[in-house]
């Protein structure tokens, strides 16, 4: 059997040199270092939060950006990672991000998706025992891959338990141009401290399904409010809050009060025409009245009678249909005759005026 035979070429002058230069030039470059470079942020996003006290809970809020879903699955936003690092009122003002991620504590985490709102917000309940505390919040967005941005800007907040505690035994009542809300003052701040600190009130509407909103426009220092501003039929909700002084001198809001409901219904009668007067012409009594100040007045009905004696339901009443003005002409009279006549007004929910004054004329 025969064996494979192997033939050797050996490499000419030129190939070596190309290969002895190849080598060199890879052994100078061994072990040599560049500059590292920098990783490629996959979340650019970063939050601005900020926040206030209010009652016992610090309320947080920041915005999601408008472009926070991209067609790379590695940039959307999936989630919103709450910090809070509690520290001594006298600490340092300046912490950089690198202590403030090593001493803080996660304290939630925010789901966001394509139907989340605009603006995302989150209530950290605290405890009060007494203490000098500043406590320094940030919010940092995680992508779909558990990627993070930077953090958000610090909100520093002095939080003080000496504030007024939510107002008690919320009410309304119902009038004919005003609801009146009532209520009673919290028996003490929110430790359980006395004296109150309270500088007053905000009262809260919300008209249907709209946002609630401040509608008094300085802090309400008595136990009542009237709201002027309504429609029969309309839906309200209402609501207070206690204000109080916080530690910088700022007002701070307590938690909501419980909320009412309240539904006005028109149950309320004008009040009589006034100001009647009679004008005589031959075989024509004239009829002149002021116009009733209600806004939601209907019109007017007229009666007439030749004895004033005669029970008021019983006299005839000569404007067949509802009168829109407030003039009217009697031209169905007798000369020599005196005719007395009262009036009623009629709002547009069908309330009825007692009978105005009676007047009275004799026809020419």
């Amino acid at each position: 059997m025969l064996k494979p035979i192997t033939i050797y070429s050996p490499p000419n002058r030129k190939s070596t040199l190309l290969l002895v230069i190849i080598i060199l030039f890879a052994g100078m470059n061994c072990g040599k270092r560049t500059p590292p470079v920098p990783p490629i942020e996959k979340i650019s996003q970063r939050a601005v939060i900020s926040g206030i006290q209010r009652g016992y809970a610090i309320n947080l809020f920041w915005e999601i950006p408008e472009n926070y879903e991209s067609k790379e699955r590695s940039s959307e936003i999936s989630r919103a990672d709450i910090y809070r690092l509690v520290e001594i009122s006298s600490a340092s003002i300046t912490l950089s991000e690198e202590e403030f991620a090593s001493r803080s504590t996660l304290i939630a985490t925010i789901p966001i998706s394509a139907s989340s709102p605009k603006q995302l917000n989150y209530n950290d309940n605290l405890d009060f025992f007494g203490q000098s505390t500043r406590l320094r919040y940030a919010v940092r967005f995680v992508n779909s891959d558990g990627q993070k941005a930077a953090f958000s800007n610090f909100l520093l907040i002095e939080p003080t338990a000496k504030i007024g505690g939510s107002p008690t035994s919320l009410s309304g009542k119902v009038f004919q141009n005003r609801i009146q809300i009532s209520w009673n003052a919290p028996a003490s701040n929110i430790d359980g401290s006395l004296p109150l600190n309270i500088i007053g009130y905000n009262i809260y509407k919300t008209v249907e399904d709209s946002t609630a909103k401040v509608i008094n426009d300085a802090p309400v220092t008595s136990n009542n409010f009237n709201d002027n501003f309504f429609e029969f039929g309309r839906v309200y909700k209402y609501f207070i809050r206690t204000i109080s002084l916080g530690n910088n001198g700022m007002p701070i809001e307590s938690l909501d009060s419980i909320a009412i409901e309240i539904r006005p219904e028109d149950k309320f009668a004008p009040i009589p025409p006034s100001a009647i007067t009679i004008a005589a012409a031959p075989n024509n009594l004239s009829i002149f009245f002021a116009v009733n100040p209600e806004k939601d007045i209907a019109g007017y009905r007229i009666y007439r009678s030749t004895d004033l004696n005669q029970p008021k339901p019983n006299w005839l009443l000569i404007t067949n249909e509802l009168l829109t003005t407030n003039t009217f002409q009697d031209k169905t009279v007798e000369s020599g005759k005196t005719y007395y006549y009262y009036l009623t007004a009629i709002d547009q929910t069908g309330n009825i005026s007692e009978p105005s004054e009676t007047v009275s004329e004799t026809a020419p």
